[in-house]
Formats: structure tokens, C-alpha cells, sequence
């Protein structure tokens, strides 16, 4: 008796393994084993229908089932599974849409091309007023040789006869599967088209004009309707995507609406209180200080952050720093000690961990 094939084994997957995952391991293998690749290798021949096999079963929830229930395969001919069809049938059943992914088939039908990813660095100052930017990109284009078929010379599929659809009866029912063979164009390619490789696709350069609308954020993602990779068998194309990510500020902090600024001041300014200039995202403001100002005191200046969508605007937030000269003559520097005089207590006090 022969021994029980290890489905999971044959396929390098788990027992917990998803249906996903198992569709992934089979196209690996089924890419690297499969005939055509390999033409006259016994062992990659034999090595393909087992795959194939282990698919077969673990791929269907019902076999899956009664495989990890009984620790058989349906393909050994024991009482649990009788009559299960060879080996051709099933492989034409369960894979025609795969066969076609990984053997370069043509789906009928049109597929929409895949999006473009790309990248945008804006100034804080673009991301406030909004901005207009021209970049340059690599995009998947219709081949204008041979129409984005990738096909210069074909003929009439000798397997589906040009349906498109194989047919298989199983007691009353009838099914329907895509032809492996052309990939249910009904047309099997004689030629590839030369200029593209067959692949209906070329790649060209080309500039676009991007709208930056104002109050973008870092990570921001933009999108660009049809300025993606071309679709196949007349699909549209995919689209352009932009992550934008916004280029920190020598001046200026953004969080979420609002801006924070450190300014620093004079200890005259900040001892006898001035009115000072503040620099703001869209212009200059002019802000009051109150005699007795203290280092690290926040002031908010309102409405005078980034405009939320819907029109709100956000605060800026300003925290004084007081700048000590570091250069000071004699005079400057008994003036200075007479000041130190005038501390009633001292600013410490409290903080000892004595």
C-alpha cells in the first residue's frame, strides 16, 4: 500500500496555512515545474502534477476536510472518495483562471491597469497656500504597435474553438471554466507582438501637473484619476498616487492646525515689557509682551495656524526665550549686578532635593 502523500509538505505549507497562502505556494511551484518550462524533465513533469494534486484537494474545502479528517488522498482510489475524475480534469476544472496568471494567458475581458505610487515633498509654506508642481514619472503605456493586445498574429483556439470556455458534464451538471489555453480570448497566439514582448505594454516618460491643496499634511496621499499603468484588453488605467510629506521649517512647528514658534527676546523687552515683531506663516504680527515676561511663557496668537477643510483656522502658539548677551562691558555689567540685587528670593527655592 502506497504511502499517504503529505499534501501540506508537497505544497511547503502549514496545516493552518489560509487559502491564500496555498494559492501562493501552488503558483510558485506550479511556475517552476510546469512542462513548457521544462520541457523533457521527467522529474519536474512528475514533480508538476503533484503540486497540482495537492491543490487540487487542499484547495477545496470538502477535500481539505476529509484529507485532514482521514489522512488520504482522493487520488489513491480508497472508498471515502470513489470515482474521483483523473488527474486532466481536474487540473481543467480548479486552475484555468490560475493557469492563465502564471503562464502569461490572455483573460478575456478588460483589466483595469495597477496604480502608481509615488512620493512629493512640499515647502510649509506650499502646504499652507496650496501649490501647483510639475514632476516627471515612468508609466506602463498601451503598446501603440499592436493596440495593448501584445499579439502581431493569432488563430482560432484549437482546444475551446474559439469559445473561450471548456465544458465538462458531471451527472446533471454542466460547467464552465476558462480556457487554459488561450485564456478565454477564444484566439491562441501564433506571434507576440515584437515592439512590446508580447506584454501589450511599453514604458514611457511623461510630466504631470500636480494641484497641492492647501492644509495638506505629512502623509497626505493625493490621487491623480487614470495617470497610473495602462489597463489590458481595453481596461482603463490605473491611478497616480502622491504621498506628500511636508519639509520641516527652520522657524516653524505644525501640529495638526495649529504652529508653534520659540522667539527669543531681550531681557529689557521681557523685564520691562514691549510690543514685538512676530513672524507667522502668511506675514509679520505684531505681539505684546507684559513687563515681568518670563522665560518659557507661552503666548497664543488666534488664527493664525493652518485652515482646517472645513474653513476653521488654527492658532499659533509662541514661547519666549530670553536671550542673554554674551559680550557686556563693565557698566553693563555692574547694572546687571544691581539687578541681581533686586531678586527678593531666590527663583530655585523649592527645588532642592535635599
Amino acid at each position: 500500500m502506497a504511502a499517504v502523500k503529505d499534501y501540506y509538505e508537497i505544497l511547503g505549507v502549514s496545516k493552518d496555512a489560509s487559502l491564500d497562502e496555498i494559492k501562493k505556494a501552488y503558483r510558485k511551484l506550479a511556475r517552476k515545474y510546469h512542462p513548457d518550462l521544462n520541457p523533457g524533465d521527467k522529474v519536474a513533469e512528475e514533480r508538476f502534477k503533484e503540486v497540482n494534486e495537492a491543490y487540487a484537494v487542499l484547495s477545496d474545502p470538502k477535500k481539505k476536510e476529509e484529507y485532514d479528517r482521514f489522512g488520504k488522498s482522493p487520488f489513491e482510489g480508497g472508498a471515502w472518495y470513489e470515482g474521483a475524475p483523473p488527474f486532466e480534469d481536474i487540473f481543467e476544472f480548479g486552475f484555468g483562471d490560475i493557469f492563465s496568471e502564471i503562464f502569461g494567458g490572455r483573460r478575456a475581458g478588460p483589466v483595469r491597469g495597477s496604480d502608481l505610487v509615488t512620493d512629493l515633498e512640499v515647502s510649509l509654506e506650499e502646504a499652507f497656500t496650496g501649490a501647483t508642481k510639475r514632476m516627471t514619472l515612468m508609466r506602463e503605456a498601451s503598446c501603440t504597435s499592436c493596440g495593448g493586445t501584445g499579439v502581431e498574429a493569432s488563430v482560432v483556439c484549437p482546444k475551446c474553438k474559439g469559445s473561450g470556455k471548456l465544458y465538462t458534464s458531471r451527472g446533471f451538471f454542466r460547467m464552465a471554466q476558462t480556457c487554459s489555453t488561450c485564456g478565454g480570448t477564444g484566439r491562441k497566439v501564433t506571434k507576440s507582438c515584437k515592439v512590446c514582448g508580447g506584454q501589450g505594454k511599453t514604458y514611457k516618460s511623461e510630466t504631470v501637473t500636480v494641484k497641492i491643496p492647501a492644509g495638506v499634511d505629512n502623509g497626505s496621499t493625493l490621487r491623480l484619476r487614470g495617470m497610473g499603468n495602462a489597463g489590458q484588453g481595453g481596461g482603463p488605467p490605473g491611478d497616480l498616487r502622491i504621498r506628500v510629506s511636508v519639509r520641516p521649517h527652520p522657524l516653524f512647528e505644525r501640529k495638526g492646525n495649529d504652529i508653534y514658534l520659540k522667539l527669543p527676546v531681550t531681557f529689557g523687552e521681557a523685564a520691562l515689557g514691549a510690543k514685538v515683531e512676530v513672524p507667522t506663516i502668511d506675514g509679520t504680527a505684531v505681539m505684546t509682551l507684559p513687563p515681568g515676561t518670563q522665560g518659557g511663557q507661552r503666548f497664543k496668537l488666534s488664527k493664525k495656524g493652518f485652515i482646517s477643510p472645513t474653513g476653521a483656522r488654527g492658532d499659533m502658539y509662541v514661547d519666549v526665550q530670553i536671550a542673554v548677551p554674551k559680550n557686556i562691558s563693565a557698566k553693563v555689567r555692574d547694572a546687571l549686578k544691581e539687578i541681581e540685587a533686586a531678586y527678593k528670593e531666590n527663583p530655585r527655592k523649592g527645588m532642592s532635593r535635599k
